[in-house]
């Protein structure tokens, strides 16, 4: 892994963990294991690498959940392994906490990212769940549109709890909750084993194993 690299990568960690506004320059150096040059070299404001690090975290998660709602040829499964994705309930959205950000919010080009990854992920749902329609997994009466809507705002939804409850209950009971509606709609229940991987530690250097287990 490049300098470079080492430091999107760093960026994007903190900023889950802490969130852009609290995220200092030099924790970045730190976890990174990159010197002051060499990163005002490749990013010359905190800005620059955290629209860098924001793109990458969107992408990474993008990634994710496009493996999920691929994962299947049949729609209904690829939603039930996308809804049943591995989350670490108790450290949030990687994407999804930055919309809880001021700063991140109060800049156009910033939150532009953000709104732009839940859109990418909106319209792979739309497709998915129309297919499921079109296929007669689900009624034929339901909005593609106003689901996948509704799918991510109980995910979200359940992060919030559980962060409030530092307890991961809130946010498998919600993902559960999906799973079962979609079940009824369809006549069958879908089953999956919901899972909450633990929190792993911020590393004392990037560039080694990431951390996984985080998706949207």
């Amino acid at each position: 892994m490049s300098s470079k690299e080492r430091l999107v990568e760093a960026m994007g960690e903190l900023m889950w963990k802490h969130g852009y506004s609290t995220t200092s320059p030099r924790e970045v150096r730190e976890l990174s294991g990159v010197g002051q040059g060499s990163m005002y070299h490749y990013f010359p404001t905190k800005r620059d690498l955290g629209l860098a690090a924001l793109r990458h975290n969107c992408q990474k998660q993008s990634e994710v959940s496009d493996a999920a709602l691929e994962s299947s040829d049949d729609p209904l499964e690829a939603l039930t392994a996308y809804i049943s994705l591995p989350r670490q309930a108790l450290r949030g959205c990687r994407v999804g906490r930055m919309a809880q950000d001021r700063a991140v919010m109060a800049d156009d080009e910033l939150r532009a990212v953000v709104a732009q990854a839940f859109d990418r992920l909106h319209e792979k749902l739309v497709v998915v769940i129309g297919a499921a329609i079109t296929a007669g997994e689900l009624p034929s009466g339901l909005d593609p549109e106003r689901l996948a809507y509704m799918l991510v705002a109980v995910l979200q939804g359940g992060y919030v709890l559980s962060i409030a409850r530092q307890d991961p209950t809130p946010y498998q009971a919600a993902a559960q909750g999906a799973l079962e509606l979609l079940g009824a709609a369809g006549g069958s229940a879908p089953t999956a084993a919901l899972s909450d991987p633990s929190p792993a530690p911020v590393l004392a250097r990037v560039g080694r194993t990431a951390p996984q287990g985080e998706k949207s």
